[in-house]
């Protein structure tokens, strides 16, 4: 389960930043003149952090929307960590310690709060959640442990 998790987001990764090219925005030859398109803002209160210490360890964290906190602390070896989050006002932390654990939280919506935490080894959760107003926090301390979530409203 964990390959395909992993192959499916990062399929989605590599197709949603297929776009534009850094080098395409500096240079605006290719435009008629009057039509500079000037500097891109940047997004609206998206804020990311991965922290890894130890080796092997794989994290994604992809953010689309306003107001976003997306966070993962891996320490350890050998953990997957993933959170993609689409909406406005969402907050997700994944914080792994030990080998082998794997985490995921896929938030749509609005509101939304989310959080894993794992102390163990090869430990798996994941949380999903779509609407508004939701919150949902695991807690894995322990070994061979899994659990999985889901919220709609």
């Amino acid at each position: 389960m964990r390959t395909s998790i992993a192959t499916l987001l990062c399929l989605l990764l590599l197709c949603s930043s297929a776009g534009v090219r850094a080098d395409d925005l500096m240079e605006n030859d290719d435009v008629g003149p009057g039509t500079d398109l000037g500097e891109l803002p940047p997004p609206i209160g998206q804020h990311a952090l991965i922290d890894q210490n130890g080796q092997a360890n794989v994290a994604l964290l992809q953010q689309n929307g306003q107001s976003l906190l997306g966070t993962i602390v891996q320490s350890g070896s050998n953990q997957e960590a993933f959170i993609l989050q689409h909406g406005s006002d969402l907050m997700a932390m994944i914080n792994q310690q030990g080998s082998g654990n794997s985490a995921s939280i896929t938030q749509t919506g609005s509101q939304n709060r989310a959080q894993i935490s794992q102390n163990g080894n090869n430990n798996d959760a994941s949380i999903d959640q779509a609407g508004t107003g939701l919150t949902s926090a695991v807690s894995q301390s322990g070994n061979g442990m899994s659990v999985s979530v889901k919220q709609y409203r």
